[in-house]
């Protein structure tokens, strides 16, 4: 417990120093473009209609969450881990009220409505879409739009074309998704590692601080596809199933089709095949499945016109024209991993110290938590990638969520559980409460 407690003390003092050091850079330089590094977020003591709500789900969590996660059949766990999570992040949400922290969040200037009119002809908008990704190109699109593949602007197009209009159903949408990430991962770490742990882990992917920004952002959706393509595809090499083969091989095209980030999600991806190796039945047939479903996505937007490698190159050149050629590198290669520690709390930190000393004991006799260890490690590794390549100079509390939630199960090898919940519930609560965030 001691060790865990200096994990906690060191990633506190990552942020302290990100929080002071970035403090310092942007009121002599200007140079970081956010107003509380290392978020996006301003200084607002505020509470709101959702306050009530957060605390008791946080309450609820930390007294019975670990019991009931033991107890529960899978299945209704499952079920009541989603909805827990549901409630969590839209009570966090609705501290800032229903139309900042809901309906408002995703029409802004930046977001993915303010485009959605511009797709009217949805073909001839793909063949034209990367004519308008940089900054000085005719009617460029807002921010998130560019950012983007264009699958992630046709979700929000397809929502508005079925009649649910505006914000408050895409954030609506972006929430409910986004809860079902925690099933995800469950189902994937009891798949790989064991029931046992999956139940230990369950109570800290409801409660995660990451919450905070997966309420409202379509990266939580992102996150949620993402996740889900993992699930299936560990399912599909533990049961030889071919069916979850090419539904985890379609999920995992619609997500480098949802961010260009999230093809890094691959790693991850490769890690579940080579875990689940063991238990392969008919592997060929299953890779086949996983190919053919993988392939859907990409050759459809490629037949209608758009280029992936293109709006990607291009997107590198307007992402330096505008905030990343700003930013940095110095300051938020290490800076974004103290956005980490927030979005996944001091028990993440303490988890990820058990995961090395798992790592390095490598007990045999223990093949559940090795399997654990190596899942969290590689998607530590997909988060170094990611922050390496210099195209998350900031905003990282939002666009890593994908990856976040997957260095959450580490937590299932603590000890004491219920005082870690506290801390977790703690830190999303005051964030909330504390910061009005940018996303």
């Amino acid at each position: 417990m001691r060790r865990d407690l200096y994990a906690a003390g060191a990633a506190t003092a990552l942020v302290t120093a990100a929080v002071l050091i970035g403090r310092r850079i942007q009121d002599t330089d200007h140079t970081l473009r956010v107003d509380w590094p290392p978020l996006l977020a301003s200084w607002g003591p505020h509470m709101g209609p959702g306050t009530p709500a957060a605390v008791l789900v946080a309450a609820a969590t930390v007294a019975y969450g670990p019991a009931l996660a033991a107890r529960l059949r899978w299945r209704p766990l499952l079920l009541t881990a989603w909805a827990t999570s549901l409630a969590w992040t839209f009570g966090l949400a609705l501290i800032d009220g229903w139309q900042r922290g809901v309906a408002g969040r995703l029409t802004t200037r930046h977001e993915y409505l303010q485009g959605i009119d511009r797709f009217h002809d949805i073909p001839g908008t793909l063949r034209d879409f990367t004519h308008h990704i940089l900054l000085h190109s005719p009617d460029n699109w807002p921010a998130h739009i560019a950012g983007h593949p264009p699958a992630a602007t046709l979700t929000f197009v397809l929502l508005d074309r079925v009649g649910l209009h505006g914000g408050g159903w895409a954030g609506a949408w972006c929430i409910t998704v986004g809860a079902t990430a925690c099933t995800a991962v469950l189902v994937t770490v009891r798949t790989l590692a064991g029931e046992v742990l999956a139940r230990r882990a369950a109570p800290f992917l409801v409660l995660a601080p990451a919450a905070v920004w997966a309420g409202t952002s379509a990266d939580a959706y992102f996150a949620a596809v993402a996740a889900w393509s993992v699930a299936l595809l560990a399912l599909a090499v533990t049961r030889g199933s071919l069916t979850a083969a090419g539904a985890g091989g379609l999920l995992f095209g619609l997500t480098c089709y949802l961010s260009y980030g999230l093809t890094l999600i691959g790693l991850i991806a490769a890690a579940v095949l080579w875990l689940g190796r063991h238990g392969v039945r008919r592997r060929p047939m299953l890779l086949v499945a996983m190919s053919a479903g993988a392939a859907v996505v990409p050759v459809v937007f490629t037949l209608a016109g758009f280029d992936w490698w293109e709006a990607y190159r291009l997107l590198v050149t307007r992402y330096f024209q505008g905030a990343g050629g700003v930013r940095p590198y110095a300051y938020w290669v290490w800076a974004n991993l103290a956005c980490t520690v927030l979005i996944t709390g001091l028990a993440t930190a303490a988890g990820l110290r058990r995961t090395g000393t798992v790592l390095l004991r490598r007990d045999p006799a223990d093949r559940g938590t090795g399997r654990l260890a190596l899942l969290v490690t590689v998607a530590v590794l997909s988060l170094l990638v990611a922050d390496l390549s210099g195209m998350s100079k900031a905003e990282t509390e939002r666009i890593w969520l994908p990856f976040a939630l997957w260095l959450l199960p580490s937590c299932a090898l603590l000890t004491r559980p219920r005082a870690w919940l506290v801390a977790q519930a703690a830190l999303a609560l005051l964030l909330n409460h504390l910061l009005r965030t940018g996303w």
